[in-house]
């Protein structure tokens, strides 16, 4: 059995996501073979030495308890916790994978991603994105002091939330010009994200072939996940 889960944007300013995300790490998550972070884990991430607060420690140390009662777990950068790296990772006895990354459950071809870059008619953001993901930008910015890095990434948080107020609801959504192109380059593998908080099954035809592609949860109160198991299939679940 394989889990995927993204968007849950932990904060300690959400106690009640944290708790939502004990109760899944030590309930429906417990006994699975996989699962697979798709980003976002984090509200913010601005840098490995934010493992030193408390509430990040609690995370990696959850992810690392599930890790060795025999589940592997991959971690996928999100827009908000692009700047994980290694040190997180081997906190979290996780391991990093990037986009697109293709995986097989049972005998279908899955393409797994965060999303963000399918939302192309979002121009301002993929300005954003480009700079963010460039190395010589992730360096300036760590080389940062931890108290600084901080206060900027909720200073842009705060300018995203208030940029979407101004956006239409399809501009944040994925382009499906973008989506097409994705299924062309990955095969028409089934596909598996997050980013847009609309979960849901899809299904689109490209080049005369029907294909999948499933949205993830984001969380609020309550544990999301999408369940693959070789006797159903793919399915949402909820705790």
């Amino acid at each position: 059995m394989i889990h995927f889960i993204s968007d849950l944007h932990l904060t300690p300013k959400r106690p009640e996501i944290g708790a939502a995300f004990a109760r899944y790490l030590n309930g429906p998550a417990r006994g699975i073979d996989a699962l697979y972070v798709l980003g976002d884990l984090f509200d913010a991430w601005p840098g490995d030495d934010a493992l030193a607060e408390p509430a990040a420690q609690a995370v990696a140390n959850g992810l690392a308890a599930l890790a060795a009662s025999g589940t592997r777990i991959y971690l996928l950068h999100g827009n908000r916790d692009f700047l994980i790296d290694k040190a997180f990772a081997q906190r979290a006895s996780a391991t990093l994978i990037d986009e697109p990354y293709a995986i097989t459950l049972g005998t279908e071809p899955c393409t797994l991603m965060h999303g963000d870059a399918l939302c192309t008619d979002d121009v301002a953001y993929q300005r954003f994105r480009t700079m963010v993901r460039n190395p010589d930008w992730r360096s300036a910015f760590l080389a940062k002091p931890l108290a600084e890095r901080l206060a900027i990434a909720a200073d842009v948080r705060m300018q995203s939330e208030q940029a979407k107020q101004e956006k239409s609801a399809e501009i944040m959504d994925v382009n499906p010009e973008a989506v097409a192109e994705s299924f062309r380059a990955n095969g028409y593998a089934t596909l598996i994200h997050g980013h847009t908080h609309r979960p849901a099954r899809h299904t689109h035809l490209v080049d005369g072939r029907e294909c999948t592609r499933w949205v993830l949860h984001d969380w609020r109160e309550h544990a999301e996940w999408l369940e693959w198991s070789d006797t159903s299939g793919l399915a949402f679940g909820r705790c």
